[in-house]
Formats: structure tokens, sequence, C-alpha cells
């Protein structure tokens, strides 16, 4: 990216002082934003198996963990016994550069949880200091060259989404849900700022859906008895997959093994193939 003609902002900010539009050390291709109406609903964890399903299927990832005040990737990935490093740079010290920390699989995160000592040490900020760190992080990470960059968001539609949708030049917005009226009516909520933000909008990805009948395979649908589809029709966006209550993969994701789990599943390449379409 070298222009600014994919930004949101575009026209509309002062492009002479706009340092936060892109990276200042690193080449990103595509920068997709995984965002929800509320929270518990699996927004990360689909942020992190869509990650592995993008590094499995040989593209280069990054993950910035856009949920300052609740951040989670470190965790999905099994990295939060590591920490990423901050350089002060020779020419300017008051401008540090971050290096992110790189999963088995090469994905290349950064979080305030791999920033600061203690993963479980609570950030108590108002909000305008948490998106000058959002920024920061962004602008200021040593991303390298990257196909896709996925920005795990926070949930709602509060500052910090509209910050990232206003100064990150997103590529579009990947929605996540559950198969509840209550929560799709939230979810609604979210939908509407992001068309009315001019954002591309790809599509909803429908978290715990179902359970599989370890005897029969049947699709036992516990939290509603409405389809994907029929949710995604509400919303009015396509449905990029439903995807089930999984404990194998919740147990690995405990273990810190997601990654190397999503990676030997072929449960969800339908969500892989159906996001690489509507990029195309």
């Amino acid at each position: 990216m070298s222009n600014c003609d994919t930004c949101p902002s575009n026209g509309t900010c002062n492009e002479q002082n706009c340092s936060k539009a892109f990276p200042k050390y690193g080449n990103i291709n595509k920068i997709i934003g995984v965002i929800s109406g509320k929270g518990g609903v699996g927004k990360s964890t689909v942020t992190g198996i869509l990650a592995a399903q993008l590094a499995k299927a040989g593209y280069k990832v990054g993950v910035l963990d856009g949920d300052i005040t609740g951040p989670s990737m470190p965790r999905v990935l099994g990295i939060n016994e590591k920490r990423a490093q901050i350089l002060k740079m020779e020419d300017n010290e008051e401008q540090v550069k971050f290096i992110p920390v790189e999963t088995e699989g090469g994905i290349k995160v950064i979080s305030l949880n791999l920033l600061t000592e203690q993963e479980e040490q609570p950030v108590i900020w108002r909000g305008p200091l948490i998106t000058g760190v959002l920024n920061q992080m962004y602008a200021d990470t040593e991303w390298g060259e990257l196909d896709y960059l996925l920005i795990d968001m926070p949930p709602g539609t509060g500052d910090v989404a509209l910050t990232i949708m206003q100064t990150v030049p997103l590529t579009g917005m990947v929605v996540v849900s559950t198969p509840q009226d209550m929560v799709s009516m939230i979810v609604k909520k979210v939908v509407i700022m992001i068309e009315k933000m001019n954002v591309n909008l790809l599509g909803v990805v429908e978290n715990m859906s179902y359970v599989k009948c370890e005897k029969c395979g049947d699709k036992l649908r516990i939290f509603s008895k409405k389809s994907g589809k029929e949710h995604a029709e509400y919303l009015g966006i396509p449905l990029l997959a439903e995807m089930p209550i999984n404990l194998d993969m919740v147990e690995s994701l405990e273990n810190g093994k997601m990654e190397s789990f999503i990676k030997e599943s072929k449960e969800y390449e339908e969500l892989l193939n159906n996001f690489i379409n509507t990029l195309q």
C-alpha cells in the first residue's frame, strides 16, 4: 500500500498529517476486520481459525489484537508466554518499533498482552488513550510483507471500532454471530454501522451453530431452530460458514495447540473457501 485510495478517511482528513493510514514498517496487501455486536460469541476464536487456515493455505498472515481492554489473541494462538520486543529508533528515541511474536506456523501477532509483563494486568484507560495505543500498534509494528492482516476488533460500535474504520484502509469486514434472535438484533447494529462507514462487508460467520452427533452425524441445533442462512438473511449479508461447537477444538485452544489442530482439520475449509471467494 502506498496511497490513500482505499482508506475510508480519504478526502476527509489532512493527508500531510496522516501518519496512521499505513504501517511504517511493512507492506500489507489486504486488511480484514473481524467484529461482532457483543462479546462472548467467539470472535477471537474465529479470527484465530481464519488466520490458521490462511497460513495453512500458504499465505503470509498477521494478527492485530484490537480488543485493547480484553486482548485474547495470544492465548488463542498459543503464544501467551512470549513477549513482543519494543525497539527505540536511533534517529528518534521517542519513536519505537514493535517486533511481533510469531506462532509456530509463522503468523505474526501483536497484542497489548504481548507488551505487558503479566497477561492478567488490566487496562484502565479512557477511549482516547486506547485508540492512540491501537493506532501505534498498527502503524509501528514491523509487519514485513503480509498477504493478510486480520484485526480482532472489540465488540460493539464504540470508539475503537469507529477509529479502525476511519483510519485503517480496510479491505473488508467479517461479522461473527451466534444463532439467537437477541444476538442477531445486536449484531445488526454493527452491520448497519459498517454500511454507514462505507466499508466492504464480506459476510457473517455463525459460531456455535450446532453440535454434531458422534453416532449419526446429525447437526443438533441447541440455541435456535433457525439455520445460519436464515439468520444471515435477517442481517442482509452472505453466510460465510456455520461453525459447530467442537470440544476437541476448545481443548486444543486451552492447551495452546489450536493452530496445529486447525491445520489438521478439514472442518473449517468452508470458511476459508468462502472468505477467499468474497475477495475475488
